[in-house]
């Protein structure tokens, strides 16, 4: 009963947080919100959270990486690989190499190994965090593509690091030329098992579905199941689990284009997998918050580890390492900006320091670096306390908190009035896909009216309802086929018209819970209106 309590406490806080960040009259994050209702809930001392590292990490990692695999888009991925690779992989060594030395130099009591552990987990940027701070401030579309990109391969890269770090601390030795060959076989192993869980798990729901029929639930189900199915299959073959979840992701969007699933199902299994990514990273920052008492409680004892005694000294080494990812990613994405520019042909052109600015801010640490961190060992092989393992728990719970509050204040300033580059060719891709799907729709509609109204005294009826039906679709073609101009204009109408048809929805169910309370309809028939109604605001308001 404990173990059940403390997951019913931990999502009502997440529930709170929810509505106590929309209260504030400032735009402060979730995940802010979250670790300080966390940090109540320790002080009060209502419960304590433990949880074995590797419980931990099967728990929260898998879905939250398959689900970022499963939705990020991938043709924007692909747009901008160069800049993305450059930030996801290169950045990610870059900051290991540079902040593990820097670590070290800092905090000699600290070995090396641990040191490069703790760059590990440091290492991986959170974009939900980031959503979270910029919610007031739109962050332009290609920012966030690139953002999602690099943290969906940088969770995998910074956390295979870290798997290595924390072997070299174990066993106190390190191997180049092993390391490089047990990071290919993670990583290809990884892959490889992750997309092929994916596929088979798909085929095979698709052949069964398509003989005896869809169940909605078990597809749901399914689709819940995959991302530990591959994680745990990756690690029993000793490859990584983390990129296994990430490439089942990926694969699971590629599945989705060759597999039909009722709509109903893709409506409800959407609302499962945004109550899941709610819940699993507000349940992690309020175990953030749940455990920063107990440590900064042991801070006397953990500042000893430095060779220091006074407490003070943490927060400054808090703050030089948030300095110093700062800088080293200010750095390298100026550099990646000007390689990109450089091949673009514009050699002499420089980039904006605003732009870059805003992503050195966008490097918020949160969920990721959590997870990973708590991850490490509480003992050695010979049963010894792994080494400054509360001391490096300190300093990640630190930069994940300073990265927050920096960014909250930062990044929304930056991004005010902020523009990307736009690709052109999007909204010309968009109306022709529209006008592809609204022809092939009139077609069909023809050939569904003649096979109905075929032989039919009141066929006259069939063909008043396509026409009217298909005089919906020609207006689609005709708005999407026109020259820039009024193609503008066309759009600035449906937007007009889309938000009419929204306030009419709305007074339409008002007035059928009005007729509820007042006893004149039945519940079961205001639950079938109230649920079309639900359906046509979701289509004209997404």
């Amino acid at each position: 009963m404990n173990s059940v309590s403390i997951v019913l406490i931990l999502l009502l806080a997440v529930v709170m947080s929810g509505a106590i960040a929309r209260m504030l009259p400032l735009a402060i994050p979730r995940p802010l919100v979250q670790i300080a209702i966390g940090a109540a809930i320790g002080i009060s001392g209502t419960f304590r959270a433990t949880l074995e590292p590797e419980i931990f990490f099967l728990l929260f990692l898998p879905p939250l990486l398959f689900l970022d695999g499963w939705r990020i888009p991938r043709e924007e991925l692909l747009k901008d690989r160069t800049t993305i690779l450059a930030l996801a992989l290169g950045l990610v060594l870059f900051t290991v190499l540079g902040i593990g030395l820097f670590i070290h130099w800092l905090i000699p009591a600290m070995p090396i190994a641990v040191a490069f552990a703790l760059a590990a987990v440091i290492s991986p940027t959170d974009p939900i965090a980031v959503s979270a701070i910029a919610q007031r401030v739109p962050i332009p579309r290609r920012m966030m593509h690139i953002l999602e990109g690099e943290s969906l391969l940088n969770d995998a890269s910074g956390l295979v690091c870290l798997r290595f770090a924390v072997a070299a601390a174990l066993t106190g030795t390190f191997s180049l030329y092993d390391a490089a060959l047990s990071f290919l076989w993670m990583a290809i192993g990884g892959i490889l098992i992750g997309g092929s869980v994916t596929w088979v798990v798909t085929r095979t729901k698709e052949a069964i579905s398509r003989r005896y029929g869809e169940d909605g639930g078990s597809q749901i189900l399914i689709s819940l199941l995959i991302p530990f199915g591959a994680y745990l299959l990756a690690e029993a073959f000793h490859c990584s689990g983390i990129l296994a979840a990430v490439a089942a992701g990926i694969t699971m969007g590629f599945a989705e284009t060759s597999g039909p699933v009722l709509a109903v199902t893709r409506i409800r299994r959407n609302t499962v997998w945004d109550m899941i990514q709610f819940a699993a990273n507000g349940i992690i920052f309020v175990l953030l918050g749940e455990q920063l008492p107990e440590i900064l409680a042991g801070a006397a004892d953990t500042v000893r580890v430095t060779g220091h005694h006074t407490p003070w000294w943490l927060l400054g080494y808090v703050v030089a390492i948030t300095l110093g990812l700062a800088a080293l990613r200010f750095a390298w994405v100026w550099v990646a900006f000007r390689m990109t520019l450089f091949r673009q042909g514009q050699a002499t052109a420089t980039p904006s320091v605003r732009t870059v600015s805003a992503m050195t801010f966008a490097g918020v640490r949160g969920a990721i670096t959590l997870a990973g961190v708590l991850t490490l060992p509480l003992a050695t092989a010979d049963g010894s306390a792994f080494p400054a393992r509360d001391l490096a728990i300190f300093l990640a719970m630190g930069v994940i908190i300073l990265s927050l509050v920096a960014g909250s204040i930062g990044l929304p300033m930056l991004l005010h009035g902020l523009q990307m580059p736009v690709d052109i060719s999007v909204k010309a891709d968009d109306d022709r896909a529209r006008v592809a799907a609204a022809e092939a729709a009139i077609a069909e509609i023809e050939r569904v009216q003649h096979s109905m109204a075929e032989g039919r005294k009141d066929a006259d009826l069939y063909v008043a309802a396509a026409g009217r039906i298909m005089d919906e679709y020609r207006d689609r073609i005709e708005s999407r086929s026109q020259d820039a101009e009024t193609s503008t204009l066309a759009r600035r109408t449906d937007k007009i018209e889309r938000e009419m048809r929204l306030a009419a929805l709305r007074a339409e169910r008002t007035e059928i819970l009005r007729k509820v309370r007042a006893r004149k309809l039945g519940s079961e028939t205001a639950r079938k209106i109230i649920r079309e109604l639900d359906h046509l605001e979701a289509r004209y308001a997404g």
